[in-house]
């Protein structure tokens, strides 16, 4: 891994040891352009780490520091994901700039990067996380096309793949027990979601969340048997869970 010290002025103290990591795109036209705004004290964003296209990687702030990449966002109750987490942004022009697949050299360097976090500190594959978990209502990245599945194979992150259930597809405007057990799931998973039984456009942003990370064949909103197999055995896990690496 290729690090490239690019100190940003953007951060202050944390509260606590990080356990948590937050994965971006960065949502731009190129690198250097991603690269200047996160350390532009104009700005008031920065992250931990970028990583660039051909696996460079840039450290703009210390891990013992709060970097600010999350801004409102939420999981598993904790509201200052800036301050137990490390972000790390990813370039990419997301789906504003044309979103595209990332390269197998950025991949290997964010898995690489994962393998020397987790080194130094205690982050559960449970806390591996994108930014549209964490701020389902603001955020798409680091979307469907980022490879979680590989990731969870090389030991990061949680990846489950049951039968699907059966019964009739959940959308918004339906209501009743079957929804509340999705908002439910929804809930105990991290997501910050009212169990309220009414299938809202609150509830669709955050199943559409769920599935830009944990299947992103259908990035709709709508549970199908698929999605809601997966959110059920996801969110029965343990909050500290650890899962088994996926066959490839």
């Amino acid at each position: 891994m290729r690090l490239t010290p690019a100190p940003s002025p953007n951060f202050n103290d944390r509260r606590a040891a990080p356990d948590m990591v937050v994965l971006h795109y960065t949502g731009m036209v190129d690198g250097p352009v991603a690269l200047a705004r996160l350390r532009d004290p104009r700005a008031q964003v920065s992250a931990h780490y970028l990583v660039e296209e051909d696996g460079q990687v840039f450290a703009l702030v210390d891990e013992d520091r709060r970097a600010w990449h999350a801004g409102v966002s939420f999981w598993q109750g904790e509201r200052d994901i800036n301050g137990c987490s490390i972000g790390i942004e990813i370039v990419n022009p997301g789906h504003e700039f044309g979103y595209r697949d990332f390269p197998d050299a950025q991949v290997l360097a964010v898995i690489e990067m994962l393998d020397d976090i987790r080194s130094r500190w205690t982050v559960p594959n449970a806390r591996i996380l994108g930014h549209s978990d964490v701020a389902p209502e603001r955020k798409q990245d680091p979307g469907e096309r980022f490879p979680w599945r590989r990731l969870a194979q090389a030991g990061h992150g949680l990846w489950v793949e049951p039968d699907p259930n059966s019964g009739s597809e959940l959308s918004e405007g339906h209501s009743g027990d079957a929804v509340a057990k999705l908002q439910s799931d929804l809930s105990r998973l991290g997501y910050e979601q009212v169990v309220s039984g009414r299938f809202d456009t609150a509830t669709r942003a955050r199943l559409i969340a769920f599935q830009r990370h944990w299947l992103q064949v259908r990035v709709d909103g709508v549970a199908d048997g698929h999605t809601r197999a997966r959110l059920k055995t996801l969110a029965a896990l343990p909050l500290d869970a650890e899962a088994s690496r996926p066959q490839p």
